[in-house]
């Protein structure tokens, strides 16, 4: 008997109302999420901020448009004033005004049309939403709440703490090196856009994007860069630098920079950063690495990239309820300076209690991490010997164990993810686990979802998007486990049952 039960549809993971994952218990339920069913979306109160409007920020965006006399109109509220008139200008030539109220900014709209889709797409992309604890504290200022959601924080300095943590965890740089974002994505975007602006005026515009990488990153090389069609790159295999030193020797002068993910979301590759870093600095290009999967306290990226972007809400904000992320730069890269004097304008600005609440729980980072390195060797070994498990993707696959040990801090290093396909229909597995299901990773909840599906629903349903994921290496029947801090045996018992 499994420890685990499901949980219902809707609940939010964890059970906060700043809780940034809900569940998903069925096939049926991600299909229907991915679907707009209206009779799956009902129970949806919340889910991963940028992709599902958090109710507080619904609520305020309604009573703000009413107090301002917008009738007809709605609205996104973004992260600064500087956030929303860039959406404002991105929503261009669309009819879109800056709003602000009490302290919070946004843009409105007329209601009805597709600005609404084009707007959350945009916020989307460059993480610049408003926070939930931001519109919470709007919304019991102007009398819509009684009082805030109970929780701990730091009592102190919190950005100097939480900095100080993600420095210690990066080594190689002090706290200022250490600059924080309102989200993961802001972090990565933000970094482009500085990069981009650098190489620009060297005439460098091409980005290349190296293994399939998380959707939003995608998307930025695919939308900002200057003419997509010429200047963005993909190269699926992480592991043929012989194709990328051709690149390099055909296009060199053109090339802005490289982006990846070490390892990669959700194929567990690990390419060789110190080769293309070697490569990246011979050619004059800006390499910008994300290690969140595995995070920075289990592998050593900084000296084989000029700048990393990791997701704070991962591990870091291991209880699963704030957004955040960093922007760590190499004191040692020759663009450290340019980095230094354009990140504090440029990136979006955290909000003073999520900073308080991510200082109260980034004391338990080094143990979450040293509990989910003991929990995946256990679960990988049950999964590889499974009759029912077809394919098995995870750090230490015998195509990326080299290139991730020599980033390890040490031997016993991995990621807390692990992705395998099911023999038999994806539903007759997803649906019998009770391990907990939904978006997100790098919590103390273990969490599945058939990402493929989650992430990428408009190409898993037309011919050529299937192709294209084929030809990267991607299946939609695959599944994505991110191992908690729950009894080993526990996990692998959930797993046993659902595989039976």
């Amino acid at each position: 008997m499994s420890a685990f039960a499901q949980i219902p549809l809707g609940q939010r993971i964890p059970a906060s109302i700043h809780g940034v994952s809900c569940s998903l218990p069925t096939m049926r339920d991600v299909i229907g999420y991915e679907e707009k069913d209206p009779e799956t979306l009902r129970h949806l109160t919340s889910g991963y901020p940028r992709f599902v409007q958090h109710p507080y920020l619904r609520q305020a965006a309604t009573h703000i448009v009413q107090a301002l006399g917008l009738d007809g109109y709605s609205a996104w509220l973004t992260s600064s004033p500087h956030a929303a008139e860039a959406l404002r200008l991105a929503l261009s030539p669309a009819e879109a005004r800056v709003i602000e109220h009490e302290g919070l900014s946004g843009v409105a709209f007329p209601e009805n049309t597709e600005t609404h889709a084009s707007a959350k797409t945009f916020l989307q992309h460059t993480g610049s939403l408003l926070s939930s604890r931001e519109a919470e504290d709007y919304l019991l200022r102007v009398g819509k709440l009684a009082e805030p959601q109970a929780e701990a924080t730091f009592d102190g300095y919190a950005p100097g703490r939480v900095k100080s943590a993600v420095a210690q965890a990066f080594q190689h740089v002090k706290n200022d090196d250490v600059f924080l974002a309102s989200s993961g994505m802001n972090a990565v975007y933000t970094t482009f856009r500085i990069a981009s602006s650098l190489q620009a005026s060297r005439r460098r515009t091409i980005w290349v994007q190296l293994g399939w990488l998380y959707l939003d990153t995608r998307a930025i090389l695919q939308k900002f860069t200057v003419q997509p069609a010429r200047d963005y790159v993909y190269q699926a295999d992480v592991f043929d630098l012989a194709a990328l030193q051709r690149l390099f020797a055909e296009r060199g002068q053109e090339i802005a920079g490289i982006i990846t993910e070490t390892p990669t979301n959700p194929l567990l590759q690990t390419p060789d950063l110190a080769a293309i870093h070697e490569l990246c600095c011979a050619n004059g290009a800006i390499f910008i690495v994300d290690p969140t999967i595995a995070s920075p306290l289990n592998i050593d990226v900084l000296p084989h990239c000029d700048v990393a972007v990791n997701s704070l809400t991962k591990y870091a904000a291991s209880e699963g309820d704030i957004i955040m992320g960093a922007v760590v730069v190499n004191p040692e890269s020759p663009y450290a300076d340019d980095f230094r004097n354009a990140l504090p304008a440029a990136l979006e600005p955290v909000y003073s209690r999520d900073v308080a609440r991510l200082a109260a729980q980034i004391g338990d980072y080094a143990a979450v991490i040293t509990r989910v390195n003991q929990t995946v060797p256990l679960v990988v070994e049950f999964l590889r010997q499974h009759p029912r498990v077809k394919s098995l993707r995870w750090s230490h696959h015998p195509d990326s164990r080299e290139n991730f040990l020599r980033l390890a801090r040490f031997p016993s290093a991995y990621a807390s993810m692990i992705s395998f396909k099911f023999d038999g229909p994806l539903a007759d597995f997803y649906d019998r686990l009770r391990l907990p299901k939904g978006a997100s990773f790098g919590m103390k909840n273990t969490l599945v979802c058939p990402f493929v599906i989650l992430a990428h629903y408009d190409l898993v349903t037309n011919d050529h998007g299937r192709e294209q994921l084929r030809a990267s290496g991607l299946e939609p029947e695959l599944v994505r486990l991110s191992l908690g801090c729950e009894p080993a045996e526990d996990i692998i018992a959930a797993l046993a049952e659902a595989l039976a």
